[in-house]
C-alpha cells in the first residue's frame, strides 16, 4: 500500500512551499488555506523610513527653537514652551511655573487654556501631590540623584491613592491626565517645571517623551539665559533708582510729581528736584551717553556735581550748565551729555532755564499746550566752551510744565518730528479731571505717548524720564 499524500487545494500541493520569487495564480488566491502572510518588506525601504522620521522630527524641532529663541522675556518664552510641547505631546492644555532652585527669583505662572482662576485653583492642591509640584520641590530625583524626571499621571481619575484636593480640582476643570516636565539641566540647575494636562486619560508615546525632553533642555537653556538677563536689568534698575532721589521736595506754591522708567541695557537718563535758598526750587533733567554700569556712574557723578552748582548759583541756570559742562570735559573727555535745570520762584511763578542739547519743556494748562522755545544749543562735552541764553517763562496758576528725556521720543520708534506731535497730543488730551495732579498728568502722558508694549519693564528701548511740575 501506497503512503497516503496530503490534499492538494486547488491543483496546488500543498506539501510543496513555492519560492519566493514565485506569484500565486489569481484563482487560487480567493480560496486559500490559511491567510496569506504579507509580503517582507526591504530592509532598505525600513531604512528610508526610519530617516524620514528622523528628519521630520529634526525639522520640527528645528521650527519649534527657532520660534523660542525669538522670544525675548521669562513670560514669553514660558507661553511658547507651553505651546510647542502641548503639540509635541498631544495636549491641549497646560502650566508653567518658573521657581529658580537658587531662590533668587523671579518666579512666575504662565497658563495655557487655563484661566488665572483656573490656575488659581490648581495651586490649591498641595504640592507635594502635584507632578509638577514634586519636580519642583525635587521628591522625584533621577537614579544618580541629580536632577528630577519626569512625572506622567495617564490616569487621574482611576489613581485609587490621588489626593481628594487634587481629585476634585481635576473633576472641576475636567482634565483626566498630566504628564509634567522638570526645566532642569546639569548647567542651568532646576528652573522649573511645565505640566500638560490631557482632557482624558491618556500618556505620551515614546518618541513623543524622547522629542519633549530633547525640547525642554534646549528651552531650559534659552529660559536660564532670559534669566541671567532679568537679573542683570533688575540690579540696574535698583542702582539707578538709588541715584535718583527718594523723594520729591515739599515747596509752597508748586506740586512735584516724576516717573522713570530705566531701559532693558540701563541707561543714564536723571532727574532732579532740590530747595534753594528763599523759598527757590531747582529743576532738571539730564542724559548721559552710554549704557551700562558705566553710564550710571557718570549719570551719579553728573547729579551730584549739578546739586553743588545749583546751590552755589542757581539764580543764573547758564552759569550752572557752564560748570558743569567744565567738569564733563576734564574729568570724562570721551563722554557727552544733554541737561536742562531751572531755576523756579514758585511764589512767583517764575522760571529761569536753560539747556544743553536737551528737548524743551512743555506748558500744559486749560488755556494752551505748547513747547517752551528754547535756544539750540550743544550738548556739554561737545564744545570746547559752552555757553546759551537762558529763557524766562511764567506759568498761569493751575499750570503744568513737563520735564523729561528724549528717551521718551526715542522709544516710541518714530521720527523726532513725529514723536514731538505725538507728545503734544498726549499733553494736550489730559483730562480735566487730571490736570490737578502732575502724577496723573505725567501717567496719562505715558500711556498715551508709550502704548502697551513700548513701556514697562520688558519694553525695549532707551531710558524715559518725566519731571512734572504744576503751579498753583
Amino acid at each position: 500500500m501506497s503512503t497516503p499524500r496530503a490534499p492538494k487545494v486547488a491543483g496546488i500541493d500543498s506539501a510543496v512551499s513555492l519560492p519566493p520569487h514565485t506569484a500565486v495564480p489569481p484563482h487560487t488566491a480567493a480560496v486559500p488555506s490559511r491567510p496569506a502572510a504579507p509580503p517582507p518588506v526591504p530592509a532598505d525601504a525600513l531604512l528610508q523610513d526610519r530617516l524620514a522620521g528622523w528628519v521630520s522630527d529634526l525639522t520640527l524641532l528645528h521650527e519649534l527653537t527657532e520660534s523660542l529663541i525669538r522670544t525675548g522675556s521669562l513670560d514669553d518664552a514660558l507661553r511658547e514652551l507651553l505651546r510647542a510641547g502641548a503639540a509635541l505631546v498631544g495636549a491641549r492644555r497646560g502650566m508653567a511655573v518658573l521657581e529658580p532652585a537658587d531662590g533668587l527669583g523671579p518666579a512666575s505662572t504662565v497658563g495655557l487654556g487655563l484661566a488665572h482662576a483656573d490656575l488659581g485653583s490648581i495651586e490649591t492642591v498641595p504640592r507635594s501631590v502635584t507632578s509638577y509640584g514634586r519636580i519642583l520641590d525635587g521628591l522625584d530625583p533621577l537614579p544618580d540623584g541629580t536632577l528630577p524626571g519626569p512625572v506622567g499621571i495617564p490616569d487621574l481619575r482611576g489613581k485609587e491613592d490621588l489626593h481628594p484636593r487634587h481629585r476634585e480640582v481635576a473633576a472641576r476643570l475636567g482634565y483626566a491626565a498630566s504628564y509634567a516636565l522638570p526645566l532642569a539641566t546639569e548647567q542651568a540647575g532646576r528652573l522649573g517645571a511645565v505640566v500638560w494636562l490631557y482632557d482624558e486619560p491618556a500618556e505620551p508615546a515614546e518618541r513623543q517623551r524622547h522629542l519633549v525632553q530633547l525640547y525642554g533642555r534646549f528651552a531650559t537653556e534659552h529660559l536660564a539665559r532670559l534669566l541671567e538677563v532679568e537679573r542683570a536689568r533688575a540690579q540696574v534698575a535698583t542702582v539707578a533708582e538709588e541715584l535718583l532721589p527718594s523723594r520729591l521736595p515739599r515747596i509752597p506754591g508748586v506740586q512735584l510729581a516724576a516717573r522713570h522708567r530705566t531701559g532693558p541695557r540701563g541707561g543714564g537718563d536723571w532727574y532732579d528736584a532740590l530747595p534753594l535758598p528763599e523759598g527757590a526750587l531747582g529743576l532738571a533733567v539730564g542724559s548721559v551717553t552710554g549704557s551700562g554700569p558705566s553710564a550710571l556712574a557718570a549719570m551719579g557723578r553728573l547729579r551730584a556735581s549739578l546739586r553743588a552748582y545749583a546751590v552755589m548759583e542757581g539764580e543764573d541756570p547758564v552759569a550752572v550748565l557752564s560748570d558743569l559742562e567744565l567738569l564733563l570735559r576734564l574729568t570724562e573727555p570721551a563722554r557727552a551729555a544733554t541737561a536742562l535745570f531751572a531755576f523756579c520762584e514758585p511764589q512767583a511763578r517764575r522760571i529761569v532755564l536753560a539747556g544743553a542739547g536737551h528737548t524743551p519743556p512743555l506748558i500744559i494748562g486749560e488755556q494752551r499746550t505748547e513747547y517752551v522755545e528754547t535756544s539750540l544749543s550743544a550738548p556739554l562735552g561737545m564744545l570746547a566752551c559752552w555757553e546759551a541764553p537762558s529763557v524766562e517763562l511764567s506759568p498761569q496758576p493751575g499750570e503744568t510744565v513737563l520735564l523729561y528725556t528724549d528717551g521718551l521720543l526715542r522709544r516710541t520708534g518714530d521720527p523726532m518730528d513725529r514723536a514731538f506731535a505725538r507728545l503734544h497730543a498726549a499733553a494736550a488730551g489730559v483730562p480735566k479731571a487730571d490736570r490737578a495732579d502732575p502724577g496723573a498728568v505725567a501717567d496719562h502722558v505715558l500711556r498715551t505717548v508709550l502704548p502697551e508694549g513700548l513701556d514697562g519693564p520688558d519694553a525695549e528701548g532707551e531710558d524715559v524720564v518725566l519731571l512734572a511740575a504744576r503751579f498753583e
